[in-house]
């Protein structure tokens, strides 16, 4: 019975542990909207702007800003380039003052800011010229594809955080459910994994040895560990290589997602790969 009770405080654990996770890479990641709190119109506003966009058209940034006095305009070239700064005005509709970003081919970047003035002229711009956001331009993928895909990647991680204290308290079930864990990492990572890639950026691969993608290689890198902890555990328990597995999934899943990803140059037209970097919060 106690066995069967600790097993349950596993799964829990485990379930904090990837819950946690999850929540850090999605605020440190450097595609997820930049969060920006600022005041104007003796107003504070907390909003977010977009840094990635899939599909056609343009894309639409929207800021709820209620108060009619206020307006806008934003600003905005090609990332990464020298090229000069062009400017749309925002449209006010009710509430909120919108424009759109011109479309860009998949991995095109954008970078940009926006300036709002309130009534008496007062002038703020967000975030600073200094320190724009950039937005990275990608392909639709179906749903059928990313849907999958999100969800092998998450139960992999799921597994890997469970079999990893399993291991480390004694378990012999930690044999079979790292070999499940590799299975959902193949599966979402090394086979759904890619075609995601193809149908966001173009390319199935980016990461070794055909590039440095940093989001193919750190699933490269989680799937070399977890073969080697499953062949290791194929004919004698060695604990210590699932743990070391598990340390290892957890520790590349927190590297922020397409942190060192796809970007494309526009001067070659070819896809290469480029540094975003991220604060995560913008005050």
């Amino acid at each position: 019975m106690n066995k069967k009770r600790n097993v349950v405080l596993y799964w829990i654990l485990a379930i904090v542990i990837t819950l946690g996770t999850a929540v850090y890479q999605r605020m440190t990641g450097p595609t997820y909207p930049k969060r920006i709190t600022f005041e104007i119109g003796n107003q504070e506003y907390n909003l977010k702007l977009p840094r990635s966009y899939g599909g056609a058209g343009d894309c639409p940034v929207e800021l709820a800003i209620p108060d009619e006095g206020v307006s806008g305009a934003i600003v905005y070239r090609r990332y990464p380039s020298s090229e000069d700064w062009k400017s749309i005005p925002m449209k006010r509709e009710g509430e909120l003052l919108t424009t759109t970003l011109p479309h860009q081919p998949p991995a095109g970047k954008i970078a940009y800011y926006i300036i709002l003035k309130d009534a008496d002229g007062k002038e703020i711009k967000i975030p600073d010229e200094e320190e724009p956001v950039v937005i990275r331009y990608k392909g639709a993928v179906p749903d059928y594809v990313l849907g999958p895909h999100i969800f092998f990647m998450f139960f992999a991680m799921l597994l890997s955080n469970l079999t990893g204290l399993l291991a480390l308290a004694g378990f012999s079930r930690q044999v079979l459910y790292g070999r499940i864990t590799l299975v959902l990492l193949i599966i979402g990572g090394m086979i759904l994994g890619p075609l995601v890639q193809k149908y966001a950026f173009g390319e199935l691969w980016t990461g070794v040895p055909f590039g440095w993608d940093l989001t193919d290689n750190k699933t490269l890198i989680a799937f070399v560990f977890w073969m080697v902890a499953v062949l290791g555990n194929w004919k004698k328990e060695r604990p210590w290589l699932t743990v070391l597995a598990a340390v290892m999934l957890m520790l590349v899943y927190m590297i922020p997602h397409s942190l060192y990803g796809s970007e494309l140059d526009h001067e070659s037209g070819k896809v290469i790969q480029g540094m975003i970097m991220s604060t995560g919060v913008f005050y």
